[in-house]
């Protein structure tokens, strides 16, 4: 492996770096992003009950709070149980903006990795070109600068290409999860919204 390295020549660190940071952000992004950790099941009954048992205590909202994204917009919501349909709704939504940045947090990095890493793998292939151009002579060409710019002209491209497709993949699903979890709180948080003000008669 450090043999490839060497022969891709100084170009390829900075594809390596793109690479670490890409790496740390998927394996990040696949622990928070779990929908148990998100939006877990069955918080809103746990939610309901405790409020029909003590109403919208400090503990109670404590614990929401601290318990997970959607527990987030139910305490904003039941902070402002006292208030009319519209004003809970106000809040969650409001909450759900802040929620909704710190769920797509680091992916916009992760998208520009994806669309960075070709293209630091062609300007590794523009330095081999230039590497090619510079072994000639008018005695001739160097054989071994001839190969060392043809290795820093492939290995970038083909190291830039591997870095940027999973990248890229990543970048989509982990959008897409975003998407799906937001549209599941959202449905969460108008249920305990309905409920509470006598629309639903559960959190079913």
């Amino acid at each position: 492996m450090w043999s490839i390295i060497e022969a891709a020549g100084w170009p390829i660190w900075t594809i390596i770096a793109a690479s670490v940071v890409s790496l740390a952000i998927i394996f990040e992004r696949l622990f928070s992003l779990r929908k148990g950790s998100v939006a877990p099941e069955g918080l809103l009954g746990q939610a309901l009950q405790e409020y029909r048992r003590a109403g919208a205590s400090e503990e109670l909202l404590r614990k929401l709070q601290a318990h997970s994204p959607l527990g987030r917009l139910f305490c904003a919501g039941l902070r402002n149980v006292g208030g009319n349909r519209e004003v809970m709704k106000e809040a969650i939504e409001d909450e759900g903006r802040v929620v909704a940045h710190q769920l797509e947090r680091l992916l916009t990095t992760l998208g520009t990795i994806a669309a960075m890493a070709p293209l630091l793998g062609l300007l590794g292939t523009v330095i081999g070109m230039i590497e090619i151009f510079g072994s000639q002579s008018p005695a001739g060409n160097n054989p071994q600068a001839l190969a060392h710019g043809i290795s820093i002209a492939l290995y970038n491209t083909a190291f830039g290409l591997i870095v940027a497709i999973p990248s890229m993949m990543f970048y989509r699903h982990f959008r897409s999860k975003v998407d799906g979890l937001l549209v599941e709180m959202e449905s969460q948080a108008v249920k305990l919204v309905e409920v509470l003000h006598g629309e639903r008669k559960n959190g079913s």
